[in-house]
C-alpha cells in the first residue's frame, strides 16, 4: 500500500507549517515518520492512503504487522483473448504479491467456450483473477488491476457506461466479488506490450496449454 505523510513541523522559535510528502510504500513512510518524530519538531503525524483515510503511526504499524504473514502489496495483470472462428476464449491472469518478507508471482490461465466477444473474455479474465485472489485469502486490501482493455477499465471506473446487457452483467459480477472480498480496486490501463505476460497466458489457453504456477520472485527475476 502506498501512502503519504502529513505533519505539522515546528521550528525551535515556535513557527509552524504543514508538510505533506509524496506517495511512498507504507513501511518506508513509517520509518520516515518515526525518524522525524525523534527530532521533537514534528507533531500530529498522520498517514493518508489513496482513499483519503487517515492513519496514526501506531495504527499503520499495527496494520503492517497484521498483514506481514498474509498476501499484500498485490498487483494483478489480466487479459482475455477471443477467437471468432472457433468461438473460444483464453483467459490470462498474473498476480504479484508479497508474503512473510518474500515476493511471489502467480500465473494462471483458463479456456472458455461460453463467451461471445473479446470484451467478455477480458471481463472473464479479470473475474478469474478475483477467484485466485480469494484462494490466496486476499481481502480488505487495496489491489492494483492492470489491463489493456479500454472497455473494461473505463467501464469499471465509471468513465464509460456499460450499455450491453452482457457486459453490464459482468460489471455487476465484478463489483459483487470485490465487495465480498473487501478489496479496494485501483485500475490502470496500459499498452498491450506492457501486458505481455497475461496476453501470453491467454494465447496459451486458446492453444490448449494449461498454466498454473506460483514461484518466488527474486531481484534477478525483476
Amino acid at each position: 500500500m502506498n501512502i503519504l505523510i502529513e505533519l505539522i513541523y515546528r521550528t525551535p522559535k515556535g513557527a509552524e507549517t504543514v508538510f505533506r510528502s509524496d506517495e511512498m510504500p507504507a513501511a518506508q513512510a513509517v520509518l520516515f515518520a518515526e525518524d522525524m518524530e525523534r527530532t521533537g519538531r514534528a507533531k500530529n503525524v498522520v498517514f493518508i492512503d489513496r482513499f483519503d483515510s487517515t492513519w496514526t503511526v501506531k495504527e499503520m504499524k499495527g496494520y503492517l504487522k497484521g498483514i506481514e504473514t498474509e498476501p499484500h502489496n498485490v498487483t494483478v495483470y489480466f487479459d482475455g483473448g477471443f477467437d471468432r472462428e472457433s468461438r473460444r476464449s483464453g483467459l490470462g491472469c498474473v498476480i504479484y504479491y508479497e508474503q512473510s518478507g518474500k515476493s511471489y508471482r502467480l500465473r494462471r490461465n483458463a479456456p472458455s467456450a461460453e463467451l461471445k466477444s473479446n470484451n467478455e473474455a477480458e471481463y472473464a479474465a479479470l473475474h478469474l483473477c478475483l477467484q485466485e485472489l480469494e484462494l490466496l485469502n486476499v481481502h480488505h486490501l487495496p489491489v492494483r488491476f492492470i489491463g489493456d482493455s479500454q472497455v473494461v477499465i473505463n467501464q469499471l471506473t465509471g468513465e464509460w457506461p456499460a450499455l450491453e446487457n452482457s457486459l453490464s452483467d459482468w460489471v455487476d459480477r465484478i463489483y459483487g466479488k470485490l465487495k465480498d472480498l473487501g478489496i479496494q480496486p485501483e485500475y490502470e490501463l496500459v499498452q498491450r506490450k506492457l501486458n505481455s505476460e497475461a496476453d501470453r497466458l491467454a494465447t496459451q489457453a486458446l492453444n490448449g496449454v494449461a498454466i498454473t504456477a506460483t514461484i518466488e520472485v527474486t531481484e534477478k527475476d525483476t
